[in-house]
């Protein structure tokens, strides 16, 4: 049962686009930027929600390695694709402009792709793939991370995180949506275990001695460090629970978010200098857009892909289970439950809350405040 209290999505996103804008993004970019962030609260992914506003945002901007002006550049278009250049600005921002446009692309031409150089951290990745399916088509998105997997057989931390993102419009209510990474957990996820004080299930890290570690933030130094590795989907650091699958995984959304763009992969995304010093992430996004009208139509691929899910959900059922889901199914039961609630929120962002408000002297009053 959930015991946090609940702030309304309304505050939260005024408060959110309010902040922003104190720190020097335009009002149309911050509304983007908090959009995608509640988004993902509205969905129950909290690793990527209110709780990164400010460690992964607001710092960021503060410390000089995300800059509050987005300077999209077109490097590269053709009727069918889009290469662009964020010049270290909001990914988000950039992503929005680049989904914008190949959507329009893809209505027009039945596909297109395109992907994203010097970017920064882009948000939960479903939120672009899902701006295709509202529209009736396929989405697919990949993006590469500051270096947090270790190769099979391996155990220094070598590649991101790296999701690889569908998705599918059904004739349901909500998309089939596949959007998790290709390691076993997610950094952001060992970030929310470190800010409630959770310890992280053993089996996840791979360490260079071989010793399991469950403390989250010795986890979250050591990833620093470069003494632990998360181990990819599947496990390390062997592989006996088939864990090259998501290195193998891991390493495509790697090459096709550098190689496309022509930018940073790996070790350049550390977001550090060779002196320990902020710098920028140049991360590297990839998207594509597809069209069933080109195809069959779009009433019978969402109908085909309706009748999967469901099928699925229809299936027998294991000793002691009572539901099958399918991928996007337990989000929109997430935001059933949350629509009229609110975003929960822990004690720590309650404080990330006030203290930005309180430097701001933003005219906000919290339900959490006595």
């Amino acid at each position: 049962m959930e015991t946090r209290p609940y702030v309304s999505w309304e505050l939260m996103n005024s408060f959110m686009i309010d902040v922003f804008k104190a720190y020097g993004v335009s009002e149309e970019d911050a509304a983007i930027c908090a959009d995608v962030l509640l988004e993902s609260d509205r969905r129950g992914i909290e690793s990527h929600g209110c709780n990164r506003f400010k460690p992964i945002y607001i710092d960021r901007i503060v410390n000089g390695t995300l800059l509050p002006h987005t300077d999209i550049e077109i490097l590269k278009e053709t009727p069918t694709t889009v290469v662009m250049d964020a010049h270290d600005g909001m990914g988000m921002v950039a992503s929005h402009k680049m989904m914008e446009m190949l959507i329009a692309k893809a209505k027009e031409f039945g596909m297109a792709g395109g992907a994203i150089r010097n970017s920064t951290h882009y948000g939960i990745a479903g939120y672009w793939s899902d701006m295709a399916a509202k529209e009736g088509m396929i989405g697919i998105t990949g993006t590469n991370a500051r270096p947090s997997i270790a190769p099979t057989f391996g155990v220094e931390n070598m590649l991101g995180t790296d999701p690889l993102t569908f998705s599918l419009p059904t004739d349901e209510e909500f998309p089939f949506c596949i959007d998790c990474a290709t390691s076993i957990v997610q950094r952001g996820k060992i970030e929310f275990y470190a800010r409630e004080g959770k310890e992280v299930p053993a089996g996840m890290v791979v360490t260079h001695d071989g010793s399991t570690v469950t403390d989250a933030a010795q986890i979250l130094k050591m990833l620093v460090q470069g003494t632990a590795a998360l181990a990819p989907l599947g496990g390390g650091p062997g592989d006996e629970m088939c864990g090259y699958k998501g290195y193998g995984y891991a390493s495509v959304v790697e090459i096709l978010s550098a190689a496309l763009t022509g930018g940073n992969f790996m070790k350049a995304l550390t977001g550090v200098d060779e002196n320990g010093k902020p710098r920028m992430y140049g991360l590297g996004h990839f998207f594509f857009v597809v069209d069933p009208d080109a195809f069959m139509g779009r009433d019978v691929f969402r109908k085909t892909a309706g009748d999967i899910c469901r099928a699925l959900r229809a299936s027998e059922k294991a000793p002691g289970h009572d539901r099958i889901y399918t991928a996007g199914e337990k989000e929109y039961l997430v935001w059933l439950e949350r629509k009229d609630k609110g975003v929960p929120v822990g004690e720590a962002v309650q404080k990330e809350l006030i203290g930005l408000r309180d430097k701001w002297n933003l005219p906000y009053k919290f339900p959490f405040e006595k």
